[in-house]
């Protein structure tokens, strides 16, 4: 039970991250940044990521994972690590998480798959493998915690989804 719990909380700032751009987007101060991340930009007819992948919530996931790790840092009290260190090695695993989500958001159009629709199993592991990439360069779980994170994380993308849905953060249930 120790390693799902160790799988769980090395993870917990990407999952912060990725539900970090609906609350910045409810955000009354936030509410203004909400530049596309693509700049209104089409490639080949089709928009490269669309109106939902801002800077706000890139920026806002970035520096959110960073404040989850400081305070798993204060949490833990007696770090081998520098706070500048998990820092950076925090906000860089919530920015991997969200590039993460872009990528497949560049996918996922080019598959003509609605914005907001589901595309199950990706929309659940696109953060993951983009958390898992920038959390690499400066830590590296083992295979075993690997396959943890995916199984803990896959199910709880689902869990916190549905909950989103029920009130209201969200418009679709997954």
């Amino acid at each position: 039970m120790n390693d799902w719990w160790e799988a769980f909380w090395f993870f917990l700032p990407a999952g912060f991250a990725n539900m970090a751009p609906i609350l910045a987007a409810k955000a009354p101060g936030l509410r203004r940044w909400d530049t596309p991340m693509d700049f209104g930009r089409s490639w080949r007819d089709i928009r490269i990521l669309g109106n939902h992948k801002t800077w706000r919530g890139l920026i806002s996931g970035t520096i959110f994972a960073a404040f989850i790790g400081w305070v798993q840092y204060r949490f833990i009290g007696n770090s081998p690590e520098s706070l500048w260190f998990i820092l950076l090695a925090t906000g860089a695993m919530g920015f991997g998480a969200l590039l993460g989500d872009a990528i497949k958001s560049f996918v996922k159009r080019r598959r003509n798959i609605p914005s907001g629709n589901a595309w199950i199993p990706f929309d659940q592991v696109d953060f993951i493998i983009g958390g898992l990439i920038f959390a690499s360069l400066f830590i590296r779980p083992s295979i075993s915690q690997i396959i943890m994170i995916f199984i803990l994380y896959f199910g709880l993308h689902i869990t916190v989804s549905y909950l989103g849905y029920l009130t209201g953060f969200k418009k679709k249930p997954i």
